[in-house]
């Protein structure tokens, strides 16, 4: 094999670990909005007040859009099945809200400080994602995607702070 095939066949190995590692960052993303969709229905069908099921079946359905977006992305980057969803992880978080809301009766205090916990997990997700050097193009579906993420923390956060315990 001559020095051009060789590099040439490098060449194509690191393409095919990039996206590897690309498909694989996306996939964890993937299950992040996974589990942020179930948890924020369940918030929604654990609240009494209109504003909060409306706002958490809002965010339930925007990590279904996000979701969508980065399962398309994985497939233009060679992924056949990208995640479709949640972690065992996001499930106990999951648990956690059901539990929490049938100990408090709805507490709206006590579900906000568990949804933020939630997003706090899906911003560290981002920002690691972020920082694994993604294509030109899942960059910056990630990046829009996690200025809107953060968004919803601040706001989970401010609403949080705004209930008694």
């Amino acid at each position: 094999m001559n020095s051009q095939q060789e590099t040439r066949e490098r060449g194509v190995k690191c393409d095919y670990l990039f996206m590897k590692k690309q498909n694989e960052v996306i996939d964890n993303l993937i299950e992040t909005l996974k589990d942020g969709q179930e948890g924020f229905k369940q918030a929604a069908e654990s609240v009494r007040n209109p504003a909060l099921k409306t706002l958490f079946s809002d965010y339930s359905q925007q990590r279904s859009r996000f979701a969508t977006a980065l399962q398309s992305e994985a497939r233009l980057h060679g992924e056949t099945k990208p995640e479709t969803g949640s972690s065992a992880t996001g499930a106990m978080h999951r648990g956690w809200i059901n539990l929490k809301s049938a100990i408090t009766g709805g507490d709206e205090h006590a579900i906000l400080a568990e949804c933020e916990r939630g997003e706090d997990s899906a911003v560290e997700e981002y920002k690691k994602a972020l920082d694994d050097g993604l294509s030109p193009s899942a960059q910056e579906l990630v990046s829009r995607q996690f200025a809107e993420i953060k968004a919803a923390h601040d706001r989970i956060r401010s609403l949080r702070d705004g209930t008694k315990s």
